[in-house]
């Protein structure tokens, strides 16, 4: 059996988008007020700007760095564990309620599709007190797969 050689394939922005878009696992990573980095697995989506949306709440650590940096990367991961992945760096900004209900029924909608009833989900949304990271892809890595060095093939 030949080993599986690792990859690197460079893409443009509207490329990187559709590779996102069917992915919701994340690993988000923002920057502490101490200059450390913050880790968190997330489940995001992409809206229908081009952003990564990502559902939280505002008492979250992810949610202060970004307030206080407007600055985030994320990983984005297939479902399979050795699928390929991307990071992707960008501003971020958070959306607070009421001005982020839509936006949250725009995250679910990239994510999962239609809700049964919308208003129960908007509601929901109120009494958790939701909150919405977006973060708009300034730069970003190649699509990547692991794997051995072509060398070794």
């Amino acid at each position: 059996m030949s080993p599986s050689i690792a990859t690197n394939t460079v893409v443009d922005r509207d490329e990187l988008l559709d590779f996102v878009r069917p992915r919701h696992r994340l690993v988000l990573v923002t920057t502490r007020a101490n200059g450390g980095p913050q880790l968190s697995p997330v489940t995001g989506g992409v809206d229908e700007s081009g952003r990564i949306v990502i559902s939280t709440y505002p008492e979250r650590a992810k949610v202060a760095n970004v307030r206080r940096n407007g600055v985030a990367t994320v990983l984005v991961l297939s479902d399979e564990w050795n699928g390929p992945w991307v990071q992707v760096d960008g501003s971020a900004e958070v959306l607070d309620l009421p001005e982020a209900l839509e936006p949250l029924v725009d995250y679910y909608r990239a994510i999962t599709g239609e809700h049964p009833d919308w208003d129960e989900y908007r509601e929901a949304m109120r009494r958790q007190g939701k909150a919405l990271v977006r973060i708009t892809p300034s730069n970003w890595g190649p699509v990547a797969t692991g794997g051995f060095p072509a060398r070794l093939a």
